[in-house]
């Protein structure tokens, strides 16, 4: 019953004149050394039948979840082999049918840094890329968690580690693997107990399960001109699932299989715009909604 992603994607486009480069954390992409990246990103997510533990269900006191959201990403190239990136989403949800009002506000601040361990000929077919990247993450506002799906994020401090394999062929053609492991810290209840996973706790405060995820990454990539296509999977590793006809926890177990596609553009002329389309589907889950997610964006860069 809780949203398919409680967090927005980090999305950075970087374009330059010559070349449409599709920054994210866990693609295979740097922007240029002194290269700034700027836009919005605005994202359209529903559902409304869910999966509570494993039993697919409607639920007609939430009808159909929908979560609005305006993403103002940025990005900056330290070096050729560094970047820095950061996100603030404006998040707005609202059910349809029952008594339950959203809510809206500011999110989580994310920043991240990519550095590149190696870029190096394979074969004579492409370019083969190493890179980890760090991630960070922290509520912005005191909005409470203790009300999903209706909540606007879980207000959790997180700290992510992930490493990319990206090979680039010189036809165009791509393929990127990427895996990372997020440490969520401790979030705290306005109450002073709470009963999840068939326990009672006497405290305000919820242990967050850690989280593991991965995504591959297929597509073609010239010009200005990127197209591609993606399947991610998260596991929480840890918490229990929601009770029968109860609604969501913070700590909930959240896994989902994900299938999606992007067509990213960059329009021509002496001020590079840049832009951004995608849909999204979860395919299968547990303690999730079966989410739609459209994406759509507008992204400029420049160079100091």
């Amino acid at each position: 019953m809780l949203r398919s992603s409680t967090v927005v994607p980090l999305l950075l486009v970087a374009l330059s004149t010559a070349t449409l480069r599709a920054q994210t954390v866990d693609d295979g992409s740097l922007l240029p050394r002194r290269g700034i990246g700027t836009g919005l990103l605005y994202a359209h997510d529903s559902w409304t039948q869910y999966w509570e533990g494993s039993l697919k269900r409607g639920n007609g006191n939430i009808g159909t979840l929908t979560t609005q959201s305006v993403t103002w990403v940025a990005g900056y190239g330290v070096t050729d082999r560094l970047s820095v990136m950061a996100m603030l989403p404006y998040v707005r949800t609202h059910a349809s049918e029952g008594p339950l009002h959203g809510m809206d506000g500011l999110q989580d601040i994310t920043l991240a840094a990519k550095y590149e361990l190696l870029a190096t000929p394979l074969t004579d077919r492409g370019t083969l890329r190493a890179m980890v990247v760090g991630v960070a993450g922290i509520p912005v506002s005191n909005y409470t968690p203790d009300f999903q799906p209706l909540s606007i994020g879980l207000a959790s401090r997180r700290l992510s580690g992930r490493f990319t394999l990206n090979f680039q062929a010189h036809q165009g053609w791509f393929l990127n693997g990427s895996a990372a492991y997020t440490w969520r810290a401790k979030v705290t209840l306005d109450r002073p107990a709470y009963y999840t996973n068939g326990q009672l706790y006497l405290s305000d405060e919820v242990a967050m399960p850690d989280v593991f995820d991965y995504t591959v990454t297929a597509g073609y990539q010239r010009g200005r001109l990127c197209v591609p296509v993606s399947l991610s999977q998260q596991r929480t590793l840890g918490g229990g699932d929601m009770r029968r006809q109860d609604m969501p926890f913070v700590s909930n177990r959240m896994d989902f299989v994900k299938v999606g596609g992007l067509a990213m553009y960059s329009l021509p002329g002496p001020k590079p715009l840049g832009i951004r389309l995608g849909a999204s589907r979860i395919v299968s889950g547990r303690n999730v909604g079966q989410a739609t997610t459209l994406t759509a964006g507008l992204f400029h860069t420049f160079q100091l």
